[in-house]
């Protein structure tokens, strides 16, 4: 039994691998080589200059509510189901257009509902809200 010699198996080994630094480096070397030319091709535009100013004209606020037995109120007014397409038609035609708020009755029939906002559609109205209680 010598003390000196060791099996080749227990040996330290006091190398660094140098494999997964060499493949962690020759992706980055592919990623920069694939992403520099494209960073630096870019087509010179003058662009417009504009001035920006906030809007002074606030459109108003339509609210359109369907109560639980489905008839209609414009703005707190009760409305017939043969006149409300014509107010919607002359909401529509306005400029800057009003926003719609259409307020249902949770006990109403989801038929009366679609039905205004079908009627809002064919009228050109394009900002139609729907508003909600909270829960408590």
């Amino acid at each position: 039994m010598a003390f000196g010699t060791q099996d080749d198996a227990d040996e330290v080994m006091n190398e660094i691998n140098m494999t997964p630094l060499v493949d962690v480096m020759l992706v980055l070397l592919i990623i920069f080589i694939i992403t520099v030319p494209v960073m630096k091709h870019s087509v010179n535009v003058d662009l417009p200059r504009a001035t920006n100013q906030p809007e002074l004209i606030k459109p108003e606020t339509v609210r359109l509510s369907v109560a639980a037995d489905g008839q209609y109120f414009w703005n707190g007014a009760p409305v017939a189901d043969e006149e409300l397409f014509s107010l919607l038609q002359t909401e529509g035609a306005k400029t800057p257009q009003p926003d719609l708020h259409i307020r249902g009755d949770k006990e109403v029939r989801y038929e009366r509902v679609a039905q205004a906002m079908a009627a809002a559609q064919r009228a050109g109205v394009r900002k139609i809200g729907f508003v909600t209680e909270p829960q408590q």
